[in-house]
């Protein structure tokens, strides 16, 4: 383990974490909800907020696909999302839905702001993002799909749009 350079806990709150916010509104699964927390570890980010009836740690079904990840991420609870992107879009967040939506920015096309933190809301498995939360948000982000489906997993959804502006966010730190 020691070979794989991974940090502490204590080393983990300490770092300089990536701005970037993950909003969950109203997610059904623990399974996705701790593979988030993976994802959210993976690279740093700021924290998430769990929203409605989104399953909230300590949860053995959580803990199971958040190996751990709910240990080092700081996360907090909101009674519903439009609560949650109010109290961001205060805070002086940009706050993107990620969903299909008419006028959304494609993802590849998408630049993350790099003088403002951002929020990422990702909406429930069947229904996507709540249409009183798409009312709220500055905009809206979408994963640019070929296939029949047009449909991804929240959790490989979360992968994808993290790993993209992280990366775009880390050339912009390269370059200023």
């Amino acid at each position: 383990m020691d070979e794989l350079g991974r940090k502490t806990v204590a080393e983990f709150k300490a770092a300089d974490k990536t701005p970037i916010v993950l909003v969950l509104d109203n997610i059904r699964s623990m399974h996705n909800v701790g593979s988030v927390f993976r994802t959210a570890d993976a690279f740093l980010v700021q924290g998430i907020i769990l929203c409605g009836y989104t399953p909230v740690p300590p949860h053995r079904d959580i803990n199971k696909t958040a190996l751990g990840a709910t240990e080092t991420v700081e996360w907090q609870y909101f009674d519903t999302t439009v609560a949650a992107v109010q109290e961001l879009k205060a805070a002086g967040y940009q706050v993107m839905a990620i969903e299909q939506a008419v006028n959304s920015h494609m993802l590849d096309q998408f630049i993350p702001p790099t003088d403002q933190p951002l929020a990422l809301v990702f909406g429930n498995e069947v229904s996507g993002v709540d249409t009183e939360v798409m009312k709220v948000v500055d905009g809206c982000i979408e994963i640019p799909q070929l296939g029949m489906k047009h449909s991804l997993n929240i959790s490989v959804s979360t992968g994808i749009v993290v790993w993209d502006i992280f990366v775009k966010l880390a050339a912009f730190n390269r370059r200023g």
